[in-house]
């Protein structure tokens, strides 16, 4: 392990982007391209803009360390073209550093984020079914990540995060807050504009919905927490994540008209791979009368390759369906049954892939969010908190193991909990105090 992986696994630094895989393990390998994800796909969130504009030095010094160890021939920040600020500002970087960096412009569409997507961009490669960026030499890691590797070459653990809060608040606002904070204190600090209130935590499209008070009273910050949506609790979003699977399966065995909308504007569909919802949606009727598992294959097998963005359902369905979530199901089937559905290792990319890019301001529309649109965050507001509370599972693997104990003093960026062997990543102190209580799922502490 070299001293460079050491350092960020040391740190606890993870995918900041969403998914929370831990950096150590990603960045131990070789790889042609390193791609930096700032596209910030989602309609309304901020943060990653917000980092490019304020944080451009710090960024390409990490992609510049980040390149040097993977010994990448290709380093590339790939945004979207409009982002003319945030744009000037990495090309400032990057003139100044005299680095081998290049900036990528991307369209104003969605996903443009999707990691496999921006491959085939940056690239023209496309990965194959269910396979990773480095099955294409790619590695792929967002800005946010960056930032953290670069704190990590400094000696500072990952202890707080940049989160924008928007939506029905009386501004669209950015908050640095300690990890572990509770989101309804981020909330308050934007003010919201009505009091009965959900939150989505993340975009619009995939963020996790909080439909209860008391969710929201119990969710906190975490290292993959980058936007907070607030809306109305009637709005259609909150409305739909709230339909029963049951409710879904009916509908969707009544009301698909088959139109093949889901399938023709599908990201991974249009990057070749075998994905056809609305053959998923035509079987659905006949799930519980299958008993082989070679029948099963034939007819839901494409679920597994969705990639859960839900243009399907939240763009393209006519009929306000729910394929994202028929899929889902399908893929919990299909690993109950033990089935395991082939991969196809070199797709072809369709001919339309250009021509079927689910525009961002449609999207934007289409959701009911066009009122939150085009409103920006200013400046970023240092919101501290006398108590906060630290899950040791904020990373895909295992959860972290606890060194400390209830009635322990820690101080500011002290380890909490080790990484387990295999999957795992640091988690440290957010805030100087005292451990009030510990356990297995996190560890709460509060200033003394």
């Amino acid at each position: 392990m070299t001293n460079f992986i050491k350092q960020i696994k040391a740190a606890g630094v993870v995918g900041a982007g969403g998914a929370g895989f831990p950096t150590h393990i990603k960045l131990n390998a070789e790889a042609e391209y390193l791609i930096v994800n700032a596209a910030e796909c989602e309609p309304l969130i901020e943060t990653d803009k917000y980092l490019c504009r304020s944080f451009a030095p710090q960024i390409v010094q990490a992609v510049l360390a980040a390149k040097a160890h993977l010994h990448a021939v290709h380093a590339v920040i790939a945004l979207k073209g409009k982002y003319r600020a945030e744009i000037e500002a990495l090309g400032a970087a990057i003139r100044q550093a005299g680095a081998d960096i290049r900036l990528f412009e991307m369209g104003t569409f969605y996903p443009a984020g999707d990691e496999q997507t921006m491959v085939r961009q940056v690239t023209g490669r496309t990965v194959p079914e269910r396979g990773l960026p480095l099955d294409v030499g790619c590695v792929v890691d967002n800005v946010g990540t960056m930032l953290s590797i670069y704190d990590a070459t400094q000696g500072a653990p990952v202890t707080g995060k940049y989160l924008s809060v928007v939506g029905e608040v009386r501004e669209p606002v950015m908050l640095h807050v300690p990890v572990g904070t509770p989101v309804s204190a981020c909330v308050q600090a934007a003010q919201p504009l009505c009091g009965d209130y959900a939150l989505i935590l993340g975009g619009p499209m995939m963020g996790r919905v909080l439909q209860t008070p008391e969710e929201a009273a119990a969710a906190v910050v975490q290292k993959t927490t980058g936007n907070v949506i607030v809306l109305p609790r009637e709005h259609y979003l909150i409305r739909h994540a709230a339909l029963p699977l049951e409710a879904v399966r009916h509908q969707a065995k009544s009301a698909c008209i088959q139109c093949r909308m889901c399938t023709d504007l599908c990201p991974r569909y249009l990057l070749g791979h075998q994905i056809r919802p609305h053959l998923v949606m035509r079987n659905l009727w006949r799930e519980r009368t299958i008993g082989s598992g070679e029948e099963f294959l034939q007819a839901f097998g494409d679920a597994a390759n969705c990639c859960d963005c839900g243009v399907c359902e939240m763009f393209s369905c006519p009929m306000g369906l729910s394929p994202r979530r028929v899929n889902q199901h399908m893929k919990q089937a299909l690993r109950e049954r033990g089935i395991q559905v082939p991969r196809r290792e070199a797709p072809q990319a369709r001919s339309a892939l250009e021509l079927r890019r689910t525009s961002t301001g449609r999207l934007i529309s289409r959701l009911g969010l066009s009122k939150y649109n085009g409103l920006h965050a200013g400046t970023c507001i240092e919101l501290a908190v006398d108590e906060v509370f630290i899950p040791f599972a904020q990373h895909i693997g295992k959860p972290a193991v606890p060194v400390k104990q209830a009635g322990d003093t820690v101080a500011l960026g002290e380890l909490l909990a080790a990484a387990a062997k295999g999957v795992s990543a640091n988690i440290h102190a957010s805030i100087s105090g005292t451990v009030t209580e510990i356990n297995e799922n996190g560890a709460r502490i509060r200033k003394q």
